[in-house]
């Protein structure tokens, strides 16, 4: 698998620890929050994490066990990246977005932001049964001029350029999500699940 990847823009060891700080902060801006709340010590059920499915679900993983508190995981489903498409086809929900989110403190987590479409979906709907609060976190953000819809995101793992990756959790056609670090893939190999896609 190795000899598919043109180069590494992040290594594994630099995503660990930039993950564990993510984890920290937020941890700590979402025990502030609580602390403010009326409800008094009663945080059972008020953290809700939401990755978006299924690039954030290696990120997710790590994250959440960085973060020492009463938290619950709920999931969207999302597609953008369909096939072998290296380019956001638009974000459409492969499944309802969870409900009962009605004064909850909710962190939206995915994998990279890219068109803006994805997140700026996700967090209209979510918005839109007025939690508490809501937050964004991404691993990985691509320059401003490539984005479609205006997203404020508040927690950003990497800047990178404007390049197709894969790894550690990021797919091309549904593989290179075990990857562990963040990758450009060969052209040539980019090219040839292309032929191969339009053969099906």
């Amino acid at each position: 698998m190795d000899h598919d990847l043109a180069g590494i823009l992040v290594d594994e060891r630099a995503i660990a620890k930039r993950v564990r700080e993510l984890g920290a902060h937020l941890a700590a801006d979402l025990e502030r929050d609580l602390a403010r709340d009326a409800s008094g010590t009663d945080d059972f059920g008020k953290v809700v994490m939401i990755p978006v499915m299924t690039g954030a679900i290696v990120f997710v993983a790590d994250l959440i066990r960085a973060m020492p508190m009463r938290l619950s995981l709920k999931l969207v489903a999302v597609s953008s990246y369909p096939g072998a498409s290296v380019q956001s086809k638009g974000a459409k929900l492969a499944a309802e977005i969870p409900g009962d989110l009605a004064g909850k403190h909710v962190v939206v987590v995915d994998d990279i932001l890219d068109s803006g479409q994805t997140l700026g979906l996700v967090r209209e709907l979510i918005a839109a049964q007025k939690p508490a609060s809501l937050r964004l976190c991404v691993l990985l953000r691509k320059p401003d001029r490539v984005r479609q819809r205006a997203v404020d995101v508040q927690y950003v793992g990497f800047e990178i350029p404007d390049e197709f990756v894969v790894g550690y959790g990021l797919d091309f056609d549904g593989h290179y999500r075990n990857v562990p670090n963040i990758a450009t893939l060969r052209t040539e190999v980019v090219e040839r699940v292309r032929r191969r896609s339009s053969r099906a």
